[in-house]
């Protein structure tokens, strides 16, 4: 089992990494998050993975936290959910709203991340909501994270998805503009001011 790497950022694209270590490409699918938490290319970083061997197939997944690899083994532990569709939610929104949205059992929130079913979002919050606490009890006591027009975000994130931002994207931007009750054209505004495309 690969624990970590350390190594250069030779290419970054949509869910994938390559992490240049030692004259080796590791190619790694990561999440959205992590994607945008990294430095630019040619830095070197060291990100922590998960080895999925399977008959036809061996894939290596990157997490710039612990905490992310942490939920991630905990969405895979979920029937219908495998470590690719585990990325994609981890992509969907940011961690503490996706922990929260869990532990609070808004399978209609989670409904809305690309690729991820109402029937598995039920699924996801009935088996996950009592093991998640202890994990991220310091994301879920921010009350911040709840201080926020589920509305206005919606329809902001509708509007980003119509000016062609893709819909992972569209909901994280939307999302991270919504502080204080934001409206959705305050959020719309902030939200292409902050967009690096």
């Amino acid at each position: 089992m690969i624990s970590f790497l350390i190594g250069t950022i030779e290419e970054k694209r949509e869910n994938i990494l390559v992490l240049n270590v030692g004259g080796v490409g590791f190619e790694l699918c990561v999440s959205n998050n992590t994607l945008s938490s990294l430095p630019l290319e040619g830095n070197n970083i060291k990100i922590f993975t998960y080895m999925a061997v399977r008959e036809d197939d061996i894939s290596l997944y990157g997490f710039s936290t612990q905490e992310e690899k942490e939920l991630f083994f905990k969405l895979i532990t979920v029937s219908g959910i495998g470590p690719k569709m585990a990325i994609s939610i981890l992509s969907g929104m940011p961690l503490s709203d996706l922990t929260i949205a869990i532990i609070k059992g808004d399978d209609k929130l989670l409904s809305k991340i690309k690729g991820l079913g109402k029937k598995t979002a039920e699924r996801l919050c009935l088996e996950l909501k009592d093991k998640l606490s202890p994990l991220s009890s310091n994301m879920v006591s921010n009350e911040e994270s709840f201080d926020f027009d589920e509305d206005a975000v919606q329809m902001a994130t509708d509007t980003l998805i119509s000016l062609g931002i893709n819909k992972n994207d569209a909901y994280m931007l939307a999302r991270s503009y919504s502080a204080n009750n934001a409206t959705a054209e305050e959020i719309i505004s902030k939200a292409l001011r902050g967009y690096k495309g």
